[in-house]
């Protein structure tokens, strides 16, 4: 059944995507995975949406809720959750942005525990936000890595999760001058709370020679 539903969705957004090349500014094309996790990471995404006119809300919200891509699932749940396109509705928005990280994406891990931190659309959990950013952070995800970090210096989580926090920061590569200082920064205040053994095999693990 789920199988006959999927195809049915194909169909639809085929459909969907034709339809939308009528409209007077010219086709958008529905954008790629690849194209929507680069937007996630420069937090584009939502300005992307509006400057394309709002084109291929109908195909978004289709690989949203009937294919259940997680790169859609998650750009549908933020236009819900900041009611860019589509009518706000924060409670659903949240849903899809879970159903994404369900599926392990990233980004929405990521947001979700940033906003657990930070209490941003929901009630502010640092505590509840840690799975989240421990996820992400395995992930390879530069924020969620300095978000955990910082947390675990605030005296959230747990002192078990030290050793992952400093060898993914220790294993981290960027570009980001700040970002490069601030791992630098978080790496010596997790130094201080960690026994030097730890801190060894934190950097021996996933090192290659």
């Amino acid at each position: 059944m789920k199988l006959k539903l999927k195809l049915l969705a194909t169909l639809l957004i085929s459909q969907l995507s034709y339809a939308n090349t009528d409209l007077a500014m010219g086709p958008v094309e529905v954008y790629s995975e690849a194209q929507l996790i680069r937007w996630f990471d420069s937090n584009e995404h939502l300005r992307q949406i509006k400057a394309d006119e709002c084109q291929i809300v109908e195909d978004i919200a289709a690989r949203a809720q009937v294919v259940e891509y997680p790169a859609f699932q998650f750009l549908y749940g933020d236009m819900l959750a900041w009611g860019v396109c589509v009518e706000r509705d924060v409670e659903l928005g949240i849903f899809y942005i879970n159903q994404a990280a369900r599926q392990g994406l990233p980004a929405a891990l990521e947001q979700l525990g940033r906003y657990y931190a930070n209490g941003t659309l929901v009630q502010q959990d640092q505590e509840r936000a840690i799975p989240y950013l421990r996820e992400a952070a395995a992930l390879g995800h530069l924020k969620a890595r300095l978000l955990l970090a910082e947390l675990l210096l605030k005296d959230y989580g747990s002192p078990l999760d030290y050793e992952d926090a400093y060898r993914w920061l220790y294993n981290t590569s960027t570009a980001n001058e700040a970002a490069h200082r601030r791992i630098a920064q978080l790496r010596r205040g997790l130094e201080q709370r960690m026994p030097a053994n730890a801190i060894q095999r934190a950097k021996m693990r996933d090192t290659f020679w």
